[in-house]
């Protein structure tokens, strides 16, 4: 989908509808099959190949001709029908002429939008002295050859005229060894005299030279993008046009102006193409020439549809259709080898001036290069293994074995339960505490002689859970009175074992306050414990298909990048034209905005999607028509800008 494909899809509905007002059911049918042959039928592709339109054109005339030949024998059987034939003729004719529009308009427009990479080619060039330098050793080959050209075609000319002057005697009697010598000394005065007319680069330095040069072509590159923008606002602006009463249905007293109206202009417009085609390569863009040498020839021809399809004489749709095969025949071709030739001269140059010395060095290093890779054959080959034995151990330990562990933590597996210390340690040492505090108890009640009920011992088995210790702290602050002696002789070393094992069973209630913490986040845990080897598998993973094959993402990316350059480069255009008296953009201009709009809509094909790509359509076709005025465009672009950022941003 392009701006093309629309302009001649609306075009050739234009006609259709004329068809169905004027043409019925009684016309030829070899007419109607060139006619249907030249509709739009195809939705993706709707202009026709260059050879295939010039066939149809060309039985577009043979049947014009035979026509006229075969009425011209046998009048007493031209009949109404003979004026359906000739009103189907034109229809053949103007859908000739919408192939032929939208031909010259895609050519046009394929021609201009790489110019641009050109200009931004030689700007680069210009502004920056590497780039110059560069620009300087790339070309110098191609320099050296035509420098050495020039010297050698000047000495056979001043060889060629000293032989002439003399006689054929003498030249005669010369021996080889000495003309040889006589050119020989020509070739080195050529070469002073090269010297002394090229002074100027003694003066200036190469890179001063290559700057000029690159300057220079970015100025015709530009000239030539500006002529052919400005023949492209010119088509589109003042070329087919079909808007008027016979759109919706006129009454049936203005069918035959209107009739003899849209003829004209399908006159006009082959008119104006054969003149902007013949024109546009000698022509300043910013001066008038063109546009007045355009509707000249416009003027001239306005009278031919109506002097030649009103009285059914089929002689005018048989004349354009053989001048719409001269324009595509001989000015069209014309164009596109003057283009070809400018932008070969003047445009960025080929891919083997610019990579010629990468090139070089590759093919001067390429047999170190091999023996390097030759003689470390088994330590390349030790180091790829021992890269894929690192990448297969970090998959195997960092990705799958916390894959699982996770696993098994969110179905409460036994093994994956994150623990400090065992189930029943706390429980055992607990119970031990208990045993040897009712154990002391009992041997050393508070009242000597008396011993502890059972009441007394489940009061004090209660008291050593919760803590309470008060028995064995009791006896231990007695012992502490006579600590040597206790020591020895008295139960101060219980006491402490004891105490010790209340700080044990203390430490192992803090720890299981920590492990139960743990188990409450043991999910996280999980999650943590996989995230870095997850997350640099996925960047990995995303650079390899970045770097080899994922091509699709990068392309998108760039392809958003486009959009965004082009919508800027629309704003520059729309901001920088100056309007005219009826606030509409110069033909310069508006060439411009459809050569970005044409990019911007292959573009945006590719990156929005189809629910948002056909109101795209809609805003486009405002952005695009220069009828509306500067000022409406600009809130369009406005429009678009925030309507679609999210795909072309």
């Amino acid at each position: 989908m392009s701006v093309v494909d629309d302009q001649v899809r609306r075009l050739d509905a234009a006609l259709d509808r004329f068809q169905l007002q004027d043409v019925e059911s009684r016309s030829s049918l070899r007419l109607k099959a060139v006619v249907r042959a030249l509709s739009t039928t195809s939705g993706s592709h709707p202009l026709l190949p260059r050879k295939r339109l010039r066939h149809l054109v060309r039985s577009i005339a043979q049947l014009q001709e035979q026509r006229g030949q075969s009425s011209t024998q046998d009048r007493q059987h031209v009949t109404n029908a003979s004026n359906y034939d000739a009103d189907l003729a034109w229809i053949a004719a103007g859908k000739a002429t919408v192939q032929l529009y939208g031909l010259i308009l895609d050519s046009l427009l394929e021609q201009t939008v790489p110019l641009s990479e050109s200009v931004w080619y030689w700007d680069d060039v210009v502004s920056s002295y590497a780039n110059t330098a560069l620009y300087t050793v790339q070309t110098a080959p191609r320099r050296l050859a035509d420098h050495a050209a020039a010297v050698l075609i000047d000495a056979k000319e001043k060889y060629r005229g000293a032989a002439g002057a003399r006689e054929a005697a003498e030249e005669a009697q010369r021996s080889v060894s000495q003309r040889w010598r006589e050119f020989y000394d020509l070739v080195q005065n050529s070469i002073r005299e090269k010297s002394l007319v090229q002074a100027r680069g003694r003066i200036l330095s190469p890179f001063a030279i290559c700057r000029m040069e690159a300057r220079k072509n970015q100025t015709e590159i530009e000239h030539l993008r500006e002529l052919n923008a400005t023949a492209i606002g010119l088509i589109v602006d003042e070329g087919l046009s079909f808007e008027g009463p016979q759109m919706n249905g006129a009454s049936a007293q203005s069918a035959d102006s209107d009739t003899t109206q849209w003829r004209g202009r399908v006159v006009k417009s082959v008119s104006l193409l054969e003149t902007v085609l013949r024109n546009i390569s000698n022509t300043d863009p910013s001066s008038p020439k063109l546009v007045d040498r355009a509707r000249q020839s416009m003027e001239e021809d306005v009278g031919a549809a109506g002097t030649s399809g009103g009285d059914g004489s089929t002689t005018a749709p048989s004349e354009l259709a053989k001048r719409i095969l001269h324009v595509i025949d001989d000015h069209l071709s014309a164009q596109e080898l003057a283009y070809t030739r400018m932008s070969g001269e003047f445009g960025k140059p080929s891919r083997f001036v610019r990579y010629w010395i990468p090139g070089v060095a590759l093919l001067l290093s390429g047999g170190t290069l091999l023996r390097i890779f030759a003689n470390r054959k088994a330590e390349i080959m030790q180091w790829i293994q021992d890269l894929g034995a690192t990448i297969q151990d970090f998959w195997l330990n960092w990705v799958v074995e916390p894959t699982k562990r996770l696993i098994g933590t969110i179905r409460h597996d036994a093994d994956s339960e994150i623990a400090i210390q065992s189930k029943e340690s706390l429980k055992a040492d607990r119970e031990s505490l208990e045993r040897m505090v009712v154990d002391f108890a009992i041997a050393h009640p508070e009242k000597v002689g008396t011993k502890y009920t059972d009441l007394e011992i489940a009061d004090i088995r209660l008291k050593v859970k919760e803590g309470d210790l008060t028995p064995v702290l009791k006896a231990y602050e007695r012992e502490m009175q006579s600590p040597i002696k206790n020591a020895v002789m008295g139960d101060l070393v219980r006491t402490l074992l004891i105490q010790v094992q209340k700080t044990k069973v203390d430490v192992e209630v803090a720890i299981g306050g920590i492990d139960s913490l743990l188990k409450s986040q043991e999910l996280l845990f999980g999650f943590v414990g996989i995230a870095p080897g997850v997350l640099i598998t996925y960047f990995a993973v995303q650079w390899l298909r970045g770097t080899f094959g994922g091509r699709r993402g990068i392309r998108q990316q760039k392809q958003q990048g486009e959009a965004v350059r082009l919508l800027r480069n629309i704003d520059r255009t729309l901001t920088d034209s100056k309007p005219s008296e009826d606030g509409t953009m110069s033909y310069k201009d508006h060439g411009l905005l459809l050569c970005e709009g044409h990019v911007l809509r292959q573009r945006a094909a590719k990156v929005l999607p189809g629910s948002a790509q056909r109101i795209f359509v809609e805003d486009f076709n405002d952005l695009m028509n220069s009828r509306l005025g500067i000022q409406h465009q600009q809130k369009v672009l406005q429009r678009i800008q925030w309507t679609y950022a999210q795909w072309l941003r």
